[in-house]
């Protein structure tokens, strides 16, 4: 089994509030503020969602998100090269980081296994 296709965008910014009156002005709508700088944004003729993060550590990235509807039989025709194996995550999926040919950063999103996953992720053990 392969993708399902683009689900959404990872758009890491400086300014949560500016890119997020950018994004707004183009239509898209909050669905969920996290109160921590971050949010997701859906445009209401559908497509991709924008999830944007307040980020000031490293140098920002925008990475495509592909849905995964089961990481356990995620087999693409050619092996990737994983940065991040499928873990849980706290936003309630498995998310693996994947390696394009020239390094670019590629997410994989699957729903959560089962209850061990998501009391992982509850206990702390992983973070996405």
């Amino acid at each position: 089994m392969t993708t399902d296709g683009i689900e959404g965008f990872l758009v890491e910014t400086r300014n949560y509030g500016a890119t997020a009156a950018f994004w707004k002005s183009l239509g898209f709508e909050n669905v969920l503020e996290t109160g921590h700088g971050s949010g997701h944004w859906s445009h209401p003729g559908g497509g991709p969602y924008v999830f944007i993060v307040e980020q000031h550590e490293r140098e920002l990235v925008t990475h495509p998100v592909l849905k995964v509807a089961d990481a356990e039989t995620f087999a693409p025709g050619r092996a990737p090269d994983f940065a991040q194996r499928f873990t849980p995550t706290h936003w309630g999926v498995r998310q693996a980081l994947v390696r394009d040919p020239d390094g670019r950063i590629v997410a994989l999103e699957s729903p959560l296994l089962d209850d061990k996953d998501r009391n992982d992720v509850a206990e702390g053990q992983h973070h996405g």
